[in-house]
C-alpha cells in the first residue's frame, strides 16, 4: 500500500464512464468506416480497463497491440523522461492506428508516443484519451477524442493507479491524503 493515509473520492461514476465509452466508439466507428483493419494501440497500463470496454463497442474490425511507455513510476509526478518498457509486437505501416490512453497529464509521454508511432508510417494516426487534465498541460498533444476534461486532480480507478493500487475500481476517484 502506498505510504500515507488517503481516501478517494468519486469523481465520474460508472455508469458515466459507460456511456461516454458507448459514445467514443460510435464516433470512432463512424470516423474509420471502410478501414480493412484498426489497429488500437493501448498505451499500458492504465488504458488497459478502458482498451477492453472500448473494442467491445467498435463497430470494426480491430486489433489490439500494446506499447508501454512510463515517466512516473510510483510517483504522482511525472520525471519528464519516457521511457519505453514494452513495444507493439505488430507492424504498423500502412495501417489505420487508434492510441487508447487513460489521462493526458503533462503530454510529455503521449507526445513521445505519436512521434515514435509517426515515425512507422501508419495510413491514420488518431489517439482516444480517457481523461484530459489540461491544466497540467507543458506538451500539446493531438487528441481526437476525449472522455472528459478533469480539473487538476490526482485521480485513480477503471484502471489508472497509484503506485499500483486502486486500478480495480470501477469509477474514476480523486485521490485526498489525510492527516
Amino acid at each position: 500500500m502506498p505510504s500515507g493515509q488517503y481516501v478517494i473520492d468519486q469523481m465520474i461514476s460508472a455508469k458515466s464512464i459507460a456511456a461516454r465509452v458507448e459514445e467514443l466508439a460510435k464516433e470512432i466507428t463512424a470516423h474509420y468506416a471502410g478501414t480493412q483493419k484498426l489497429v488500437v494501440v493501448g498505451l499500458l497500463r492504465g488504458s488497459f480497463i478502458f482498451i477492453a470496454d472500448l473494442v467491445r463497442e467498435l463497430d470494426l474490425p480491430v486489433e489490439v497491440d500494446f506499447l508501454e511507455a512510463s515517466s512516473y513510476g510510483n510517483a504522482m509526478e511525472s520525471s519528464r523522461e519516457v521511457r519505453i518498457l514494452k513495444d507493439l509486437r505488430g507492424e504498423i505501416a500502412g495501417r489505420d492506428v487508434l492510441v487508447v490512453e487513460d489521462i493526458v497529464d503533462t503530454g510529455f509521454t503521449l507526445s513521445h508516443v505519436i512521434r515514435l508511432l509517426k515515425s512507422r508510417e501508419p495510413a491514420r494516426l488518431e489517439v482516444c484519451a480517457l481523461l484530459d487534465k489540461p491544466a497540467r498541460r507543458e506538451v500539446e498533444v493531438d487528441k481526437r477524442w476525449t472522455g472528459f476534461t478533469i480539473p487538476d486532480e490526482f485521480v485513480v480507478g477503471y484502471g489508472i493507479d497509484y503506485a499500483q493500487f486502486n486500478r480495480n475500481l470501477p469509477f474514476i476517484g480523486k485521490v485526498r491524503f489525510v492527516e
